[in-house]
């Protein structure tokens, strides 16, 4: 099946951010994993750094910022952050959803097992069982065997870039270990991710260090509401300072609701490959575009198909919002459901046309 996650190799000249991503989403680390790969970033073990958590009057007439109280909200959620270990060795972490046991974490942190053993930040450790997955957005939900659990409390709306962010989990098998900085920005993908994942897109950035294992924990604000669950990093080899990423707590909880519901969450679906337009691939296709997406494949009978769409065909807008690249692609179906009509810009030998698109609804995968 053609689709975007199934493209054949990446263009060079972003060859370097492929690798990028591999080691991104390697949030499921072995325990032996070499201490190198952690990060950069400084760890939080009951320093108060600064972080604006209200206002006060400083007397003079204007407001000024306050200092959060991380240490106390560090020992408010981390009861409510599990550390997950697979029989393999691998280890992530996970945030408690329900009081009954029910965790959040990364599909790619429990994909291919049916059980796991959880443990909690009081030192139990208990069997769970991996009861639903969701590939497209990474997530997944394990049913663990215990009760009375402290439930985290999520805030489904989108926090502010430059407000205090503080990352709990266990990165490289460290548990209970919380990492603080702030919201660096909001409704970000990463380059080049979309050939082998669909789940870099749309993401909340931080410069709170996210290290392998702690994938699938809480990224928090300065009210202990969880407002992102730990997905990847960009680690210091490729350049990067403190480049960490999770999925919004909104994403997780309409996934999480969807995947209660019935097993499985609903995603548009176009049925093509995109591939980013660069100078190479445009030279190739012989076009003169230097913005949009290539479609390399289309899937027979699928909706890119049924609306006239052929390979070798560039889409230069969907909605009237330009693309730039597949991982803009993948962001803007992120917001649309199936059975909706899209309007897609294309461009084919040299001329520039519109099309209506009804999406579809995308098959479930397992991981």
């Amino acid at each position: 099946m053609n689709d975007p996650e199934n493209h054949p190799p990446k263009a060079k000249r972003l060859a370097a951010v492929a690798v990028v991503v591999c080691l991104a989403l390697a949030g499921c680390t072995a325990a032996d994993e070499p201490a190198q790969d952690s990060g950069t970033a400084a760890e939080t073990t009951g320093e108060t750094a600064g972080g604006t958590a209200g206002e006060s009057d400083d007397g003079a007439g204007s407001p000024a910022a306050t200092v959060a109280d991380i240490p106390g909200i560090i020992d408010d959620v981390q009861p409510s952050v599990v550390t997950i270990f697979l029989e393999s060795g691998g280890l992530g972490s996970g945030v408690i959803y329900t009081e009954d046991g029910l965790i959040l974490t990364n599909e790619h942190v429990v994909r291919g097992a049916e059980e796991v053993q959880v443990a909690f930040a009081d030192g139990q450790r208990v069997t769970g069982t991996v009861v639903a997955t969701d590939v497209v957005t990474d997530l997944a939900l394990v049913q663990a065997d215990r009760t009375g659990l402290p439930a985290a409390e999520f805030q489904p709306e989108l926090p502010e870039v430059g407000e205090l962010a503080i990352v709990i989990g266990s990165p490289l098998g460290f548990e209970n270990t919380a990492t603080a900085g702030i919201i660096s920005g909001l409704h970000r993908e990463i380059p080049g991710s979309a050939t082998n994942s669909q789940s870099l897109v749309d993401l909340v950035q931080t410069d709170a260090a996210i290290s392998p294992g702690n994938s699938g924990g809480a990224l928090v604000n300065g009210q202990g509401q969880v407002v992102g669950i730990s997905e990847a990093y960009i680690p210091p080899q490729a350049g990067a300072v403190s480049l960490g990423f999770a999925i919004p707590a909104g994403t997780a909880v309409e996934v999480v609701e969807e995947l209660l519901e019935d097993g499985s969450a609903e995603h548009a679906f176009l049925g093509l490959a995109p591939r980013t337009i660069t100078p190479q691939i445009a030279q190739q296709l012989g076009v003169s575009v230097e913005e949009g997406v290539a479609v390399l494949a289309v899937e027979e009978g699928g909706p890119a198909s049924e609306a006239g769409i052929q390979a070798g065909d560039i889409m230069v807008s969907l909605n009237g919002e330009p693309l730039a690249s597949s991982e803009q692609l993948l962001a803007a179906l992120r917001a649309l459901n199936p059975g909706e009509a899209v309007t897609a810009e294309l461009m084919r030998d040299g001329d520039t046309t519109e099309t209506e698109i009804i999406l579809g609804e995308r098959p479930v995968e397992n991981g």
